[in-house]
């Protein structure tokens, strides 16, 4: 096979876009993944309120355009309202279980819309578990920094959730309302500061901290070695 491989990610928003364009692909780019983002179609091109009836239609022309790259995915879990495997999660369910679910069920369907596509070998779906700001709780004195609270303040989330992937979801304590929170403006910027954040935690501890996250990464990794 060839040396390197290419990925086409379709993505939520702008932050996830920017997320892989300016931190994820150079990263990738070294081990000779070569990753490049494109935003889900939909109304007005804004991030939030991605349907898969929507996304089906770009996985559709990124999988029929060339059979030598991949397709993954980078949705939020937390806020998605229509998606493959979404009502089979059971409640309560742990991040791993919710990641295995979504994703399982989102590659059914995918490979029954495109089978001609070699779905198997070439989809790898991913949702973020419970949504991509939960990659900034990675590093507590980071995320404190920027946003000017005590590291206390985030130590103390991540260590009642266990890790930042099992930060809840709820419209009170989803990694984003908690960020909102934070803030004196009660907004956080996320294509802006939370860019920076993630920029100076880094992807290894990102992946240290995130196991989700880490095995999306790893699944390209054995491709491009041919594992």
């Amino acid at each position: 096979m060839s040396d390197f491989i290419e990925v086409y990610a379709l993505v939520e928003g702008k932050t996830e876009q920017l997320f892989i364009e300016k931190i994820l692909a150079p990263y990738l780019g070294c081990k000779e993944i070569y990753m490049h983002a494109q935003q889900c179609s939909k109304p007005g091109q804004k991030g939030g309120d991605v349907r898969f009836s929507r996304v089906k239609g770009d996985l559709g022309i990124h999988l029929k355009q060339r059979p030598d790259t991949y397709v993954t995915t980078l949705i939020d879990y937390y806020g998605t309202k229509e998606w493959p495997g979404l009502d089979d999660v059971p409640a309560q369910a742990p991040p791993a279980v919710i990641a295995q679910t979504i994703n399982e069920a989102t590659k059914l369907e995918v490979f029954s819309l495109f089978a001609a596509q070699q779905v198997e070998r070439r989809f790898i779906p991913f949702v973020a578990v419970h949504e991509f700001e939960a990659l900034l709780f990675s590093d507590a004195a980071i995320l404190a920094k920027y946003l000017g609270k005590d590291v206390s303040v985030v130590s103390k989330v991540i260590s009642a959730c266990g890790s930042p992937e099992a930060i809840n979801n709820s419209p009170q304590t989803a990694p984003s309302k908690r960020l909102d929170d934070w803030c004196g403006t009660r907004k956080f910027l996320k294509t802006t500061t939370g860019i920076s954040v993630a920029e100076e935690i880094g992807i290894d501890k990102i992946r240290q901290k995130c196991p989700l996250f880490d095995s999306w990464l790893a699944t390209f990794e054995k491709i491009q070695r041919g594992d």
